[in-house]
């Protein structure tokens, strides 16, 4: 593992197995310099186990930069479950979880990711304490975190069609929404309201019309969804999307959404640029939910402070893009090196 082009000198990583309800995890906490790591916890059908490592590395260090550029007293962690969340989940699986995450004592706080829902995480906190994005916590409960990342997502790509079309006015800009779950769902009826014309994509066809019924949008084959012309990109479903093959077929002027990892490799951000496409760096634009995380983690849970923080985020987003065009920098980069030194590690 110390070995391996993702690892970036992470604190720790675990790996458990529950023999009887089949469960296969790794928890990776990349710092708690900033307070104790916190991330949501993904569950996906990984063809191997070092896919699986690979995206547990990867989305750990992204939570350290998630929760630094959020101006959060929390670290970065990140629990990644090997298995198929429509077919292989169970109450059993959930509570081996929730042992493994309250084995760590406290050193990093689940909620929901990809794959992951309220229920399961609160059949986890039958186990654990060390748990956030629930219902049944009374006053202190933050519920599903994925309506206020969507939030921030709609604000984030407000902010960069600012500067790219110089109107924040989404009325009659097209946009290319990759992904309508939870969060993409929600970007989707966010930019329906404010008249964008949406073209949409998405392995799961309830979604699809679900989302279709709400805001009028196109349908698209998901292979073909990054050769269409529009304005905007909104990746909101898996990471790397931005890679060697699609590079070339995205002609949008604008990528923005709520997908964690979009660039298969940083490099890719200085390709945009050249290219002439305004990145959000994708651990700023999607902190909204992490912030609604926290303030259930504080034990003292308040819209009230989640909404300043989510103005704050998305003005520490609108830093980001200026700095980056005033010195022609990819965004990615200029986000990195405020997020590393939050951290403590520039």
């Amino acid at each position: 593992m110390f070995d391996h082009p993702s690892y970036d000198a992470h604190e720790s990583v675990h790996m458990f197995h529950d023999a009887a309800s089949g469960m296969r995890c790794i928890i990776a906490i990349h710092s708690t310099h900033l307070g104790p790591a916190a991330g949501g916890c993904r569950m996906w059908n990984y063809e191997t186990g070092e896919a699986h490592l690979n995206d547990a590395l990867r989305l750990a260090q992204g939570m350290s930069f998630k929760n630094a550029m959020a101006g959060l007293e929390l670290g970065g962690g990140k629990a990644v479950i090997w298995g198929n969340s429509r077919t292989d989940k169970s109450p059993e699986l959930f509570k081996a979880f929730g042992r493994a995450v309250e084995s760590l004592s406290g050193r990093y706080y689940t909620a929901e990711d990809v794959g992951i829902d309220v229920a399961d995480i609160e059949i986890a906190a039958t186990e654990t304490s060390y748990v956030a994005g629930t219902n049944s916590s009374g006053a202190a409960s933050s519920g599903d975190p994925s309506p206020i990342t969507a939030l921030g997502v709609y604000r984030g790509i407000q902010e960069c069609a600012k500067r790219a079309f110089g109107s924040d006015d989404l009325n009659g800009k097209s946009v290319a929404v990759q992904g309508v779950g939870s969060v993409g769902g929600a970007v989707a009826r966010h930019l329906a309201k404010a008249g964008a014309r949406l073209f949409i994509a998405d392995i799961s066809e309830t979604d699809l019309k679900d989302v279709q019924a709400d805001t009028d949008a196109t349908i698209v084959d998901p292979a073909k969804i990054y050769d269409l012309d529009v304005d905007i990109f909104s990746p909101n479903a898996l990471g790397a999307i931005v890679n060697e093959n699609t590079l070339e077929r995205i002609t949008a002027k604008v990528i923005a959404g709520g997908a964690n990892n979009q660039l298969i490799i940083p490099e890719m951000g200085e390709m945009l640029r050249r290219k002439g496409i305004l990145y959000a760096p994708d651990y700023v634009i999607n902190g909204g939910g992490i912030i609604n995380v926290a303030a259930e983690i504080s034990g003292n849970y308040s819209r009230e402070w989640v909404d300043r923080k989510l103005d704050t985020l998305i003005e520490t987003l609108g830093n980001v893009l200026d700095r980056a065009l005033e010195t022609d920098s990819p965004t990615n980069l200029v986000a990195d090196r405020i997020a590393i030194e939050r951290i403590g590690r520039g």
